[in-house]
């Protein structure tokens, strides 16, 4: 059954399995043969630390309102969500930490779907931002986009580079373990708008500027390699805009550098999650 098929299937169970279970009794209660089979992969973006309610396993920082959760509930299915806080490409064929298996165990050959969010940890990007802040407006600091890319050379931008086919090869990998699963990659927010807002957010403009266009660089490069790889791309920028981290309160999908939600700094807040939640299952259908 193709995946559309088995969607149309999940839907249709969470509507009538309640009546079709209390009609039967327990000998002829509803089986979940065909719910469909979701597993998340990913890192921060996907696992949504601090927001609540938070898993039990807090060496990952899972929320069960992150964008994972939210999919699984619009498609109806079962969902394994090993997505995990500081997660790199490596954690998906390693152990995290030494103690958490890898993100790779959880696929199936009876996987349906994997949505799949990483390569911001793998250039180091939000731990870069954070060396960003600047309270006081130029000159008074030092400029991360001038370290970043003196000497001719746009580090971080290597850094993607770099990244780009061990994504392509995590594709093919998942591929491999769950053959009819429809994969979907997702990219990274809009962060900051152009020209940022300092000093309501302490970075300064070229510096924002720069820092978004790393994030849209791992953006593209993850776009490029899902259709390299057959997968369906979901583009977190584009579904950001205006609602970044310069937005009024209400309106923020993505954190700042002091969180207005419970939610983790320059993080998805609940309300992005959904919107971005609500793409992916749109995506898999």
């Amino acid at each position: 059954m193709g995946l559309g098929a088995r969607i149309k299937a999940g839907l249709a169970m969470v509507a009538v399995g309640a009546a079709v279970a209390a009609a039967a009794g327990p000998a002829q209660a509803v089986t979940d043969q065909e719910v469909l089979e979701y597993v998340a992969l990913g890192d921060s973006a996907a696992a949504g630390p601090l927001i609540p309610q938070q898993d039990i396993n807090l060496l990952c920082l899972r929320s069960d309102r992150n964008y994972p959760a939210v999919a699984a509930e619009a498609l109806g299915a079962k969902l394994t969500d090993v997505s995990c806080s500081g997660a790199t490409t490596e954690d998906f064929g390693s152990r995290r930490l030494g103690v958490l298996p890898p993100q790779f165990d959880a696929l199936k050959p009876s996987t349906d779907l994997v949505s799949v969010t990483i390569g911001a940890n793998d250039s180091g990007l939000f731990q870069t931002a954070l060396t960003c802040v600047n309270f006081l407006p130029e000159p008074f600091g030092l400029s991360c986009s001038d370290r970043l890319t003196s000497g001719g050379r746009d580090r971080l931008a290597e850094s993607v580079a770099q990244w780009a086919p061990t994504f392509g090869a995590a594709l093919a990998e998942i591929k491999k373990r769950s053959p009819q699963a429809t994969i979907v990659v997702t990219g990274y927010g809009t962060y900051i708008r152009a020209g940022g807002c300092h000093p309501a957010q302490p970075v300064w403009a070229r510096d924002g500027d720069y820092l978004q266009s790393v994030m849209n660089k791992i953006s593209a490069a993850a776009r490029e390699q899902a259709a390299k790889h057959g997968a369906r791309f979901v583009d977190v920028a584009a579904l950001t805009v205006g609602h970044d981290i310069c937005a009024a309160p209400e309106d923020r999908y993505l954190e700042g550098i002091v969180p207005a939600h419970a939610a983790a700094p320059l993080h998805p807040n609940e309300q992005g999650m959904a919107v971005v939640g609500n793409a992916v299952a749109a995506a898999a259908r």
